[in-house]
């Protein structure tokens, strides 16, 4: 699983343990329904309520063979709502509000490419082919490789982060296309989201 997956399972199974005072493994039906509640109580949303359940389904299913203490523990339902979508305008003064050509490139491949943060900062310099115009994404959502369309207007834009980079050494070879602050690392997904805070804007009109 990915990294991030592990993380959260890791931090259901600790939550369970702080609540109980003991080993999670020791846990019975009616406590993890009472640690469920106990969520509920605290005020938590659907998603950090079902967050842990998914953790701990796989703590007593895989890791310890024992499947029936859950059968109290149910996900919550998640409210529908429609996505905010950013107009073309709103799109590209978020882009402009980027600090610098690094991140501008890279918040434009996630708008331009439909790549998500963490395909973003796995891309290297060997992944673009300007010919075919594609992006190679590499164990992308569900540990699966794919291609991603590439207009001509986002290859220039990579190039000319390609161009600034390379004078500046921060990218060597074919090696990362969004380098960190040390060349040999990627750039991390939180710095990217950092850099995506939208400027102030004003209220679109409503008029007919």
């Amino acid at each position: 699983m990915a990294e991030h997956t592990q993380d959260g399972y890791i931090r259901a199974v600790c939550k369970l343990a702080a609540y109980l005072g003991r080993s999670p493994g020791t846990a019975t039906i009616e406590e993890l329904l009472s640690f469920q509640l106990h969520l509920v109580d605290a005020g938590a949303g659907p998603v950090t309520i079902n967050a842990p359940i998914t953790g701990l389904r796989f703590f007593f299913d895989i890791t310890l063979g024992r499947p029936e203490l859950l059968a109290k523990m149910q996900h919550v339902q998640v409210p529908r709502t429609l996505p905010v979508v950013l107009s073309r305008e709103e799109a590209a003064r978020l882009i402009a509000a980027a600090p610098n050509l690094k991140h501008q490139a890279a918040m434009s491949v996630t708008y331009g490419a439909g790549l998500r943060v963490s395909e973003i900062v796995s891309l290297k310099v060997s992944d673009i082919d300007s010919q075919r115009l594609t992006l190679r994404v590499e164990q992308g959502k569900g540990r699966k490789d794919r291609y991603a369309m590439l207009s001509p207007v986002l290859l220039e834009r990579l190039r000319a982060w390609w161009r600034l980079g390379h004078a500046q050494g921060k990218i060597r070879g074919h090696g990362w296309l969004f380098p960190g602050l040390d060349p040999t690392d990627p750039l991390t997904a939180r710095q990217v989201n950092r850099a995506s805070t939208l400027p102030p804007m004003q209220p679109r009109s409503t008029s007919v």
